[in-house]
């Protein structure tokens, strides 16, 4: 068995290994334009929801999302149909565009105002052919999650 100063020699030796610069940098990724391929076409969220004040799954809801542009920094305008009351209403809604990593946009909305509906807070992660988040209203004071498919174009 190796001593311990052995042991931690080897960890270092590895972890200089692990770090070297000899690896060749990746070409930067632009990661506006990135998005706006993922969204060019339309995409439509095609899923299910949780609520805090009960045990239940919701019906599948849908959210298309028929346009994207963007605003300033991080901030695009999303235009979104949401069903309410069974009517379908397309909606712009400001989202931060924030990633983990550069392949995986992460939605952003913090106490973002719907008209008639009350402001949300959500953060929503967008990978491959598959979305996941929470949400949370202030109307009411309750939130849950929300997962599904993503489903390219827009029916």
């Amino acid at each position: 068995m190796l001593p311990l100063r052995a042991w931690i020699a080897c960890l270092l030796l590895f972890a200089a290994s692990s770090c070297s610069s000899s690896k060749t940098a990746a070409a930067p990724v632009d990661l506006d334009t990135k998005f706006r391929k993922f969204i060019e076409g339309g995409i439509t969220l095609v899923g299910r929801s949780s609520s805090t004040r009960s045990d239940k799954i919701s019906s599948e809801e849908r959210y298309t999302i028929s346009s994207a542009s963007k605003l300033t920094g991080d901030t695009w305008l999303l235009t979104a149909k949401f069903k309410y009351k069974d009517q379908e209403l397309p909606i712009p809604v400001p989202v931060s565009v924030r990633w983990a990593g550069d392949d995986t946009p992460v939605l952003c909305l913090t106490d973002v105002g719907v008209p008639g509906m009350g402001s949300y807070t959500a953060r929503v992660v967008l990978h491959g052919d598959q979305y996941a988040g929470t949400w949370s209203s202030s109307k009411g004071g309750y939130g849950g999650q929300l997962f599904g498919k993503i489903v390219r174009g827009t029916p």
